[in-house]
C-alpha cells in the first residue's frame, strides 16, 4: 500500500507537535526530601552512617525472613536502632550559619563531652550486670541498678537533651550532645535486653520488678519523646506529656477521669513492655511498616514515582482543569508507597500545584486540592499507609479483609475530589493541558510493567501469603523489574535503597513508639474504659450524638499528628467505646481511622494543608479551610459505615453494588452542592435540595436511595432543560 502525503492544513504543525511532546515532565518525585534539621555528612562520617542505615534495614529483612529473634528483643533493637540513627541524623536545634558566626560557645561542647562519662559508666554497668546474670545470679543488687546505672543514665539523658536544644554547629558535624544520647540509647536498650531475657521479665508492673527497668524505661521514654519532637514536631509530644501528667494527676481529678493512681516503679516498669511502647504500634512498625518502607525505597530507587506521576499526566492531563485531576491520580498512586499525608504533598505537590495555578486555579484551591488528594492516599488500598496494618494488629482482622473493606470508601473519597475539581473547572472555564505539554500515553504504556511490583504485592496477599512474605516478594520484584527499565538497579542502587529505607523509617518508628507510650498510659490507667462508659451514656440518649462525639475526639487527638500515631491513639481511646455501644469492630475502627486520617486537612491544625500552602504561597489557614471543603465527603461517609455496613463489604453482593453505585451518585450531588455547579450554575434553593438528595443517596437505605435518585433525576432534567448541552462558565480564566 502506498503512502500518500498528508496535505491537510496544519499537518506539519501536528507533526512538529508530536515531535515536541515531552517524554517526561515529572522528575525528582522520587528524590529524598531533606528536612531542615537533618545533617548532611561528608567523608568518613557519611560512610559510617550510611553503613549503619544499610545494616539497620538489612537486619529487619533478615530477622523477618530468615533468622527470627525473640519478640521483645527484636522490638527493643528495632527502637534502639532508630534512636541511634535518629540522633545521628537529626539535630535538636537549628544549625549554625555557613560563616559559623552563631556557633555555640566551646564550653557547651565540653559540657556535652563531660556527660559522656555517666553515659559510658551506665553502659559499662550493663555489661557487668550481664556478666552477673550469666554467672547464675537471680537478680541484680537494687543499689547497683539505682546508683550505678539508673541515676547516671537518666542524668546523661536529661543533660544531653537540654544541651542539644541549645547546641548549634555546622550541618555536616555530629553534635557531642547527640553522641551522648546515642550512648544512652544503647545503655537503656542493653539493660532491657539483659533483664527481659530472664525470668525477671514476668515481674514487670509488680513491687518485685527490678528498679533498673524503671530507670531504663524512663530514659528510653525521654529519648523517644525527644526524637519524636525532632522528626514530627511538638503536637504528638505535647499530647504524650498530657497523658503522662495524667498518670500522677489522675487520682486528684473529679468525675469519670479520676483513678486510684500508679507509683513511679509500677508505671515505668510496665510501660516499656507489650502493654505500652513494645505493644501493637511497635509490633507493626517493626514488621509491616519497616518492610513497606524498604519496598517504597526500592520503588523510589527505580524511579517508579516519576513514572506514576507521568502516567497520571498522560491519563488525565488534557481534561479540563487537567493538573488538578493529575494531582488526584498521582497522589492516589504515590499514597500507596508514601506513609504520610504531608510527605505526599511535598513529593507530588511541588509539580502539580504550580501547574494548577498555571491553568487558572487560585493558589488556595491548588494547595487545597493537593492536600485533600494526598490525604486520600492514606485510605487507598492495598497499602493504605501504616494505619491499616495497626488496625489488623489491634482487631485481629486479616489485612486482606481490611484492604477489601476500604475499597468503596476510597472510591467515594477520590470521586468526591474528582467531581469537586471538575465542577470548579467547568464553573471557571478552565482548560486542560495541551497535547504538547504532557507525555504521550502510548509511550508510557510501553513501561506499564513498572506497576508489576504493586500487582505482585496485591496478588500475593490475596493468594494467602503473609504480609511479610508478600512485601518481601514485592521488594525483590521491584529490583528485578528495574533491570528491564531505563533505571536499572545494580548493587550500588540496592545499597542506596537500603540506606534510604533506614533514613525514611526513623520518623514513623519514633512516632509509633511515642504512640505506644500513650497507649500504655491509656491501658495502665484505665482511662479508655472510662471514656467507653461516657460514650455508652451518650448512646443511651442518641447513637448519632455518640458518633459525633467520637468524631470530634478522633479529630482532636489527630490534629498535628502523623496518621499512624493519630489512629493508634484514637483506636485506644475511641474505638473500644464504639464497640461497647454495639458497633461492629471493623466499622468502629474504620470510623476512627477515617477521622484520624482527615485530621490532616481539618482546621485549625492541618499538616497536609500547611505543607501545600508552603508550596502554593497562599495563606495556610485559608488553604486548610478550602481542603476541608474539598474533602467534605470524608466527614460524612464514616457515619454511613454505621447505617450501611455494605459500604465496608459487609452484606450480599447485590447490597454492596447498590450501596456503591447510589453512594457514588450521592457524592456527585454533594460535589455539585459545594461548587454550586451541575450542568450550569446552581441557585441557593437547588443547592439545599441537592444536599438533601446527596445525603439520602449516601445513607444507603433502599427507601432513601429511591428518594435520592428521584431528587437527582429531577435536578438533572431541570438543569438540562435550562442549560441544554451546558452553560457558560461564571468566570473565565
Amino acid at each position: 500500500m502506498s503512502h500518500t502525503p498528508d496535505t491537510r492544513p496544519g499537518a506539519d504543525a501536528d507533526a512538529d507537535a508530536v515531535d515536541t511532546v515531552p517524554e517526561s515532565i515529572a522528575e525528582g518525585v522520587d528524590e529524598d526530601i531533606v528536612e531542615p534539621n537533618r545533617r548532611l555528612y561528608t567523608g568518613w562520617q557519611w560512610i559510617l552512617f550510611a553503613v549503619l542505615a544499610i545494616v539497620y534495614s538489612s537486619f529487619h529483612l533478615v530477622s523477618l525472613n530468615v533468622y527470627p529473634m525473640e519478640t521483645w528483643s527484636f522490638r527493643i533493637v528495632h527502637i534502639a536502632g532508630a534512636l541511634i540513627l535518629g540522633y545521628a541524623l537529626y539535630a535538636g536545634s537549628r544549625f549554625a550559619d555557613s560563616k559559623g558566626t552563631d556557633r555555640s560557645p566551646a564550653w557547651l561542647a565540653w559540657a556535652s563531652y563531660a556527660l559522656l562519662i555517666p553515659a559510658l559508666y551506665a553502659l559499662v554497668q550493663v555489661f557487668l550486670m550481664n556478666q552477673t546474670i550469666s554467672g547464675g545470679a537471680m537478680r541484680i543488687d537494687p543499689q547497683v541498678e539505682t546508683w550505678h546505672f539508673g541515676y547516671p543514665l537518666v542524668a546523661a539523658t536529661v543533660g544531653g537533651i537540654l544541651l542539644a536544644w541549645s547546641y548549634r554547629q555546622a550541618r555536616e558535624k555530629l553534635s557531642p550532645a547527640d553522641l551522648v544520647l546515642m550512648v544512652c540509647a544503647v545503655a537503656s536498650a542493653g539493660y532491657l535486653l539483659v533483664i527481659f531475657n530472664t525470668p525477671l521479665r514476668a515481674s514487670t508492673g509488680t513491687t518485685f520488678a527490678p528498679t533498673g527497668i524503671s530507670w531504663a524505661a524512663l530514659a528510653g521514654s525521654l529519648l523517644i519523646l525527644e526524637l519524636t519532637r525532632r522528626v514530627a514536631g511538638l503536637a504528638l509530644v505535647t499530647i504524650s506529656a498530657i497523658f503522662l501528667a495524667y498518670v500522677w494527676a489522675g487520682p486528684y481529678l473529679p468525675g469519670f477521669l479520676g483513678y486510684p493512681g500508679l507509683s513511679f516503679n509500677r508505671f515505668f516498669s510496665q510501660v516499656y513492655t507489650d502493654t505500652g511502647i513494645l505493644g501493637p504500634t511497635t509490633a507493626v512498625s517493626s514488621t509491616y511498616i519497616i518492610l513497606f518502607i524498604i519496598f517504597a525505597a526500592f520503588l523510589q530507587a527505580s524511579k517508579v514515582g516519576d513514572y506514576f506521576v507521568n502516567f497520571a499526566f498522560a491519563a488525565a492531563g488534557r481534561a479540563r482543569g487537567g493538573p488538578a485531576k493529575v494531582a488526584i491520580f498521582a497522589s492516589g498512586l504515590m499514597g500507596m508507597i508514601n506513609g504520610t499525608s504531608a510527605g505526599n504533598v511535598v513529593s507530588t505537590g511541588s509539580l502539580t500545584i504550580p501547574l494548577m495555578k498555571k491553568v487558572g486555579y487560585p493558589g488556595r484551591s491548588a494547595g487545597a486540592i493537593e492536600a485533600a488528594a494526598s490525604t486520600g492516599g492514606q485510605i487507598m488500598p492495598p497499602i493504605m499507609g501504616a494505619g491499616a496494618f495497626i488496625m489488623a494488629e489491634i482487631t485481629g482482622i486479616p489485612y486482606t479483609e481490611i484492604a477489601v473493606a476500604a475499597l468503596i470508601p476510597a472510591i467515594l473519597y477520590f470521586a468526591s475530589i474528582y467531581f469537586m475539581v471538575d465542577f470548579e473547572a467547568a464553573r471557571k472555564g478552565m482548560r486542560g493541558m495541551r497535547k504538547d505539554e504532557i507525555p504521550q500515553f502510548r509511550r508510557l504504556v510501553k513501561q506499564v510493567y513498572l506497576f508489576a511490583p504493586i500487582i505482585i504485592l496485591i496478588a500475593a496477599l490475596f493468594m494467602g501469603y503473609s504480609v511479610i512474605r508478600a512485601g518481601t516478594l514485592a521488594t525483590a520484584s521491584a529490583a528485578v523489574v528495574s533491570w528491564i527499565s531505563p533505571n536499572k538497579m545494580g548493587l550500588g542502587a540496592i545499597l542506596r535503597a537500603l540506606q534510604l529505607a533506614g533514613t525514611m523509617a526513623i520518623q514513623i518508628i519514633a512516632v509509633c513508639a511515642c504512640a505506644g507510650l500513650i497507649v500504655g498510659v491509656i491501658s495502665l490507667t484505665g482511662v479508655g474504659a472510662r471514656f467507653s462508659s461516657l460514650l455508652l451514656g451518650l448512646a443511651g440518649v442518641s447513637q448519632l450524638l455518640a458518633l459525633f462525639f467520637a468524631m470530634c475526639i478522633s479529630i482532636l487527638l489527630g490534629m498535628g499528628m502523623p496518621t499512624t500515631a493519630a489512629y493508634a491513639v484514637a483506636a485506644s481511646v475511641v474505638a473500644p467505646g464504639l464497640i461497647n455501644i454495639g458497633i461492629q469492630p471493623l466499622v468502629a475502627h474504620f470510623f476512627v481511622f477515617y477521622f484520624a486520617v482527615v485530621s490532616a486537612i481539618t482546621p485549625p491544625v492541618a499538616l497536609a494543608s500547611y505543607a501545600a500552602a508552603g508550596i502554593s504561597g497562599d495563606n495556610a489557614m485559608s488553604t486548610s479551610v478550602a481542603s476541608f471543603k474539598i474533602g467534605l465527603a470524608a466527614f460524612i461517609v464514616p457515619f454511613m459505615f454505621f447505617y450501611s455496613p455494605a459500604m465496608l463489604m459487609e452484606g450480599s453482593w447485590l447490597q454492596i453494588l447498590r450501596v456503591g453505585v447510589t453512594a457514588t451518585l450521592g457524592i456527585v450531588l454533594l460535589s455539585a452542592t459545594v461548587q454550586a455547579w451541575f450542568f450550569g450554575p446552581v441557585k441557593a434553593w437547588m443547592r439545599l435540595v441537592m444536599f438533601v438528595g446527596a445525603l439520602f443517596l449516601i445513607y444507603g437505605g433502599i427507601y432513601t436511595d429511591i428518594v435520592g435518585l428521584a431528587i437527582g433525576a429531577a435536578l438533572f432534567l431541570f438543569q438540562r432543560s435550562i442549560h441544554g448541552g451546558g452553560a457558560k462558565p461564571v468566570t473565565s480564566s
